[in-house]
């Protein structure tokens, strides 16, 4: 049998008084494009810092692809192949857009360590970035610097990020968030064309884009799961219908 890519097993995350996450139990397949759905304050975000380790769990168990991780700093996950993106974008703001994607791939590489050598002189590092930048559209602004993209493009930018240390489990914390519509539609496409053996699981408040993306679909309330299964079932469960998509 093939292994996970993501195991959750009762995690939990209590802030003081406050349980924002509150027993998650999920399982995410190798390969398999996952939806996590639920309004603001249900725990979405703080279940990703959770993955990724930016935060420890107060209680439960985080496996990726077969390692336990539950303890694991963030770029020991990172090394194993784990990638996210973030809510509020983060880019380097003063870097070009091609600097922003050689330094990612860089990071993964044992030459991150070696200082007396510019990355850029390394073909195989640039050929990459080049091979991204081109491939999420951004060929023609190489050269810009990230803060003078427009917001579009500074999304595109921190996708082909998350994809530079060519991971199998990637992380999407709303990427259509503050798009415009033509904008949606070419994120959206992308999201489509990403390698099918990366398992991806999004967090997405339109729920069109998360039921037209996702084969199964995770729903938070109030920190624990609601309702999960395949995106049919989860759209027809009533409790979805009159909490997240206005009843029937």
């Amino acid at each position: 049998m093939t292994v996970p890519a993501l195991v959750l097993e009762g995690v939990s995350r209590q802030f003081g008084g406050l349980r924002a996450v509150d027993g998650v139990t999920l399982t995410i397949g190798a390969g398999e494009r996952h939806a996590l759905i639920g309004p603001n304050g249900a725990g979405k975000t703080t279940l990703f810092n959770l993955i990724s380790g930016e935060l420890a769990p107060t209680a439960g168990r985080i496996c990726l692809f077969g390692a336990d991780v539950t303890r694991m700093p963030p770029d020991r996950r990172a090394a194993l192949g784990i990638a996210r993106t973030f809510q509020i974008t983060k880019l380097f703001a003063g870097l070009t857009v091609l600097e922003n994607v050689l330094l990612a791939c860089e990071a993964l590489d044992a030459r991150k360590l070696v200082m007396h050598r510019a990355v850029s002189s390394y073909a195989d590092l640039r050929g990459r970035a080049a091979q991204l930048i081109e491939r999420f559209g951004l060929s023609a602004l190489a050269g810009e610097r990230a803060r003078n993209l427009s917001y579009g493009d500074q999304r595109k930018l921190e996708v082909a990020l998350s994809m530079a240390g060519r991971p199998r489990l990637l992380l999407l914390d709303e990427p259509m968030a503050g798009l415009s519509a033509g904008e949606s539609r070419a994120m959206h496409a992308l999201l489509e064309s990403l390698d099918p053996g990366i398992a991806v699981l999004l967090i997405e408040h339109d729920m069109d884009v998360a039921f037209a993306f996702a084969e199964r679909v995770t729903v938070l309330h109030q920190g624990r799961v609601l309702v999960q299964g395949r995106r049919d079932e989860v759209s027809a469960n009533r409790a979805v219908q009159e909490i997240y998509l206005g009843g029937v």
